[in-house]
């Protein structure tokens, strides 16, 4: 627990988390607004049932379930969200190379797999932190957005906690994912353009892709989704699971298998590489 106090300290006296939760706030907003619109056209009942029989989607249907619709605003700002925690990881450790004070953090501690471990462990305590945060302001924001609709807080169904739950399990487990690509890419630049590229490439390229693939050869490919780490988050925060997609827990299992890999990649490389 010493290393990964140390570890947070050092976090602590550097700007850069702040101005990622600076950055992150606008970004929350921003997608607050989309989901607001989204919530007022499905809590439309009569224009959701005409889409659902026009277009035979079913998955349309359960979305527009209060519970659904909630859980959505529960855990808004989770898309740009992991990626500021995935940005915050990779910055724990490629500052170490790129201000040259990793060497003296080794001198110091010469046990490799500890200092690894300890900012893995920090990286997810502050991931947990942004969850933390702007899970506090979905509450202060969906509770009246409800109300306004005539819609109680939903905060009796269990799945609404579920999604608040595996929400913060996505954020612990995109901080983790960026200690581990920081490792990869010990460039703090590169390692940030690559970050967003491919989690930005992940969700928009592969999800297409996916898309266009279920309409040539049927509804099955639909259940590779959840082998993109990004879409496999979004598939978590459902409040039910949705028709034609996997259970929500088989996209926590696959993103807590990608966070061990890239956990147990990521501390084998940093103790057989020359750091100097």
């Amino acid at each position: 627990m010493k290393l990964v106090r140390a570890e947070l300290f050092k976090i602590r006296t550097t700007s850069t988390w702040w101005i990622l939760a600076l950055v992150t706030v606008p970004l929350w907003a921003l997608t607050l607004f989309f989901n607001w619109l989204q919530t007022e056209t499905l809590l439309d009942a009569e224009l959701v049932g005409e889409l659902s029989a026009m277009e035979g989607n079913e998955a349309l249907a359960v979305a527009a379930q209060l519970e659904n619709v909630a859980a959505n605003l529960y855990t808004n700002g989770q898309f740009f969200g992991l990626l500021m925690v995935m940005v915050l990881g990779i910055l724990v450790i490629t500052s170490e190379f790129f201000h040259q004070t990793v060497t003296t953090t080794f001198l110091t501690t010469p046990h490799r797999t500890a200092v690894s471990l300890a900012k893995l462990g920090a990286a997810a305590i502050l991931g947990v932190f942004f969850w933390l945060a702007t899970t506090l302001l979905n509450f202060a924001v969906t509770l009246p957005i409800l109300s306004s609709y005539g819609v109680d807080s939903q905060l009796d169904s269990g799945a609404i906690w579920q999604a608040i739950g595996l929400n913060g399990l996505a954020y612990l487990l995109w901080a983790i994912f960026g200690v581990g690509i920081g490792i990869l890419v010990r460039s703090q630049l590169g390692a940030t353009v690559t970050a967003i590229v491919v989690y930005l490439g992940g969700y928009i390229g592969a999800g297409t892709a996916i898309i266009l693939l279920a309409t040539r050869y049927g509804d099955w490919i639909n259940n590779l989704q959840v082998l993109i780490p990004p879409l496999a988050s979004q598939l978590m925060v459902t409040g039910t699971d949705l028709p034609g997609n996997p259970a929500r827990w088989v996209g926590a299992v696959v993103l807590i298998g990608y966070a061990v890999v890239t956990g147990a990649v990521g501390t084998a490389l940093l103790r057989k590489r020359d750091i100097s």
